[in-house]
């Protein structure tokens, strides 16, 4: 299986953790000339980007790993943007990371919340 597959396996499963867990998605890839966040939420009244990592195994570190602070640059000018061309100025806003592993013996979802704050810079 792919990269690409993984993702989409990753995604499909971090949605369906998210709404169980009482977020409400209203966004999936999202994407602007900047780039693309994999979900966008709401809990309660905190809007939230959500950046899903998916690995097959450990082999290259752990997934929540490969969201350092040139991709944290990249979510945050991506959310500014999102929040600025839909003219939304929500009373919070949060940056969360789901992290999956997708073992064959047990799938393990790892959900860290207020995972970074807004990055600027190059």
């Amino acid at each position: 299986m792919g990269n690409l597959s993984t993702g989409k396996i990753g995604e499909d499963m971090a949605a369906a953790y998210l709404e169980a867990a009482g977020y409400r998605i209203v966004e999936r890839n999202y994407r602007c000339p900047l780039g693309e966040i994999d979900l966008i939420a709401l809990e309660g009244d905190t809007l939230v980007f959500v950046e899903v990592k998916s690995r097959r195994s450990e082999n290259y570190g752990l997934p929540q790993l490969a969201v350092g602070p040139g991709k944290q640059r990249r979510i945050s000018k991506i959310s500014l943007y999102y929040l600025q061309s839909r003219r939304l100025d929500p009373a919070s806003v949060r940056f969360d990371v789901v992290a999956i592993l997708l073992r064959p013996e047990k799938t393990s979802i790892e959900l860290i919340k207020d995972a970074f704050e807004l990055a600027y810079g190059r």
